[in-house]
């Protein structure tokens, strides 16, 4: 016999993610209220932070793969160049976490201020 009755743990779980949901929807409904400065409201900076961190990881996946080094044994193997500007590339990747961080600050500290309903 289980210590707990399993139809009460499942009646828990559904009134939890339903309480899930309604956080996540007024979550979702004051961001898209609050007006965040010079960003439009807060889920437009949300979304502007979170493009800023993908591209981020992706243009640092694109440096780290073309920054790779293979090492030959003979001159008959192929040699690996790389074909993207790395250190240009490293550069956006600094502008892109630099900006990612200044957005997260500000939203975190926007949260602060905002109530939901």
């Amino acid at each position: 016999m289980p210590a707990e009755n399993p139809s009460e743990l499942l009646a828990e779980a559904e009134r939890i993610f339903a309480r899930m949901l309604d956080l996540i929807t007024a979550i979702n409904r004051a961001n898209a209220r609050a007006q965040f400065p010079d960003k439009g409201t807060l889920a437009d900076a949300l979304a502007e932070r979170d493009i800023s961190g993908k591209r981020r990881d992706f243009l640092s996946s694109v440096a780290e793969a073309a920054s790779t080094r293979q090492d030959r044994y003979s001159k008959s193997e192929v040699k690996f160049v790389a074909t993207v500007p790395v250190s240009q590339l490293r550069q956006q990747i600094d502008l892109l976490s630099k900006r990612f961080r200044e957005l997260d600050t500000q939203i975190q500290e926007w949260n602060w201020k905002i109530d939901l309903d």
